[in-house]
């Protein structure tokens, strides 16, 4: 029988090894898997690449494992924001290597490498410090840069709702990178709010299919900074 729901985070985290490559999932405060980027943090692998929107907020979550001292590079759009106190510091002190990624670039490099694509040409960046020593080629009259696809060993994702084979249903903007996320890594680990019974997920709402999903845990709502799921009065 096929069941990969997870007893615990800890027993769903447990074999990410040191200097793996994690995809985390999330924009701004939708679609963050919080409760595993801490069970990250407990876990205790080190020397991590990890890919992420940005390079996180504040004191908790991403910027907890950073703080941390676990992650060696970080791969992202958006490094610096009012309250990326954590990266900073890190990142000034040449403690973590940075790799900046257009958003675009990001999210199309994530799902080349979930689509099987060698590489792409992309228009973005070109003629700038962001496109570094890559090959460029001119197409119709437009010039392109090449592009690598990012593959993950393990990626960690929110999704709202799944069932013990891995099926996951998302909400809203909280979708954000997770499937393409987990289309890329060889591993892929998702929190839920709901375990569904076997066949109860309508199949034209079903996101990520759970043939990309290895482990499924479920975790209670809570209220987020933005707002969010707003506690019982």
């Amino acid at each position: 029988m096929i069941n990969k729901i997870a007893r615990s985070v800890a027993d769903a985290l447990a074999g990410i090894q040191d200097g793996a490559t994690v995809l985390i999932g999330g924009f701004g405060t939708a679609g963050i898997p919080g409760e595993l980027i801490d069970g990250l943090v407990e876990q205790g692998a080190k020397d991590l690449t990890v890919v992420n929107n940005n390079a996180g907020n504040g004191e908790t979550g991403l910027a907890a494992l950073l703080k941390a001292g676990r992650v060696r590079k970080i791969i992202c759009s958006f490094p610096r924001q009012a309250d990326s106190q954590v990266f900073d510091g890190l990142y000034r002190s040449g403690k973590i290597e940075l790799e900046l990624v257009p958003q675009g670039n990001l999210a199309e490099r994530i799902r080349a490498a979930g689509a099987g694509i060698g590489a792409f040409f992309c228009p973005t960046g070109y003629g700038t410090q962001l496109a570094g020593n890559r090959e460029t080629r001119e197409i119709d009259g437009k010039p392109y840069v090449l592009e690598y696809p990012i593959h993950g060993d393990v990626a960690l994702i929110k999704a709202e709702r799944g069932d013990r084979w891995g099926n996951l249903v998302y909400r809203k903007a909280a979708r954000n990178f997770g499937p393409v996320m987990a289309m890329a890594s060889k591993k892929t680990i998702a929190t839920v709010h709901d375990i569904a019974e076997l066949g109860t997920l309508d199949p034209e709402t079903i996101v990520t299919p759970g043939i990309f999903v290895h482990q499924v845990v479920r975790i209670e709502r809570v209220a987020t900074q933005a707002g969010g799921f707003k506690k019982a009065a």
